[in-house]
């Protein structure tokens, strides 16, 4: 009988319980990836849908989020290091991807062009080897650029600092408590809607890619009965005849999307700690802030 059984008897049992066996679940995890990574037995496959938003996963990170946050408190130096990490690798991703921005731009001019002067039913685009599809299929992946900037650009504008922020008493508080706002916003509410998101955007992802379909409802043992009939079943459809037909994307990016907040969550509760500790002399401290096209200095800058 596992922990979980043992101990589930109340919700304070249940939770610790799922703790101390997470640490079991990780090494048997590691050690057996044939039983989950091996994807030619349809077994392994759905273990693997299984266990990606499963309770068990869920406590792993956990596990991790627990280790991480205590050696972080012992060795502050070592947060930081966690914080500027994070922080770099939101604002890799979200700079590299901004430029979906301006292919999307150049794209549509091509489109127009093409189709109003020369009056062309297909583009190839491509170099070496060229991608043709009817023009109304490059019409509608133009929704890929704007989906990728709004998935993989949103953790990095929140580093620099650019969504819109309602502030009812935080800037009336003392710095302290203000740092402690952000400590518990990213805590209660960043965090478990993130978790959220992934529990369902998981299963809504692979309802599109495999048939039979899963829901989060399912337990382990109600899904392997359906291996022998499991297949893959990638959704090719589009809006129209010969529209965009790799909408697919459009779950994998809202994933990565979920991914990326979760992991801006725990890198804005460590940095909210850190300054609050170290004063208002730690704020700001390696922040990797963009120069370059800051509202407030440009207005000042078309002041003077």
């Amino acid at each position: 009988m596992g922990l979980v059984e043992a101990w589930g008897g109340n919700p304070f049992g249940w939770v610790i319980a799922n703790i101390l066996q997470a640490f079991w679940n990780f090494g048997w995890v590691v050690s057996h990836p044939s039983a989950w990574a091996h994807w030619s037995d349809p077994e392994a496959m759905i273990r693997f849908i299984y266990y990606g938003a499963s309770t068990e996963f869920f406590f792993v990170v956990f596990d991790i989020f627990l280790i991480v946050t205590a050696i972080g408190l012992w060795k502050n130096g070592f947060m930081w290091g966690c914080v500027r990490v994070m922080e770099k690798f939101a604002n890799t991703v979200g700079r590299f991807f901004a430029w979906a921005g301006f292919v999307m731009v150049v794209q549509q001019i091509i489109i127009v062009f093409m189709q109003r002067v020369f009056a062309v039913a297909e583009l190839s685009f491509g170099i070496g080897k060229s991608v043709t599809y009817d023009v109304s299929w490059w019409s509608e992946e133009l929704k890929l650029y704007n989906a990728m900037i709004v998935c993989l650009c949103a953790t990095y504008t929140f580093v620099q600092g650019g969504h819109v922020r309602v502030d009812l008493v935080y800037s009336r508080v003392s710095y302290r408590t203000k740092k402690l706002i952000d400590m518990l916003g990213s805590l209660f509410f960043m965090m478990p809607f993130a978790v959220l998101l992934w529990l369902y955007g998981w299963f809504f992802m692979w309802r599109h890619l495999v048939v039979p379909n899963f829901s989060a409802s399912d337990t382990l043992t109600k899904m392997l009965p359906k291996a022998r009939v499991l297949r893959w079943n990638v959704e090719t459809t589009g809006f129209s005849p010969n529209g965009f037909s790799a909408y697919i994307l459009f779950k994998v990016l809202l994933l990565c999307l979920v991914a990326m907040i979760f992991l801006q969550a725990v890198t804005y509760f460590y940095r909210s700690y850190l300054e609050r500790k170290g004063g208002p002399d730690a704020e700001g401290r390696y922040h990797d802030k963009d120069a370059a096209g800051d509202p407030q200095a440009e207005l000042v800058a078309s002041i003077h």
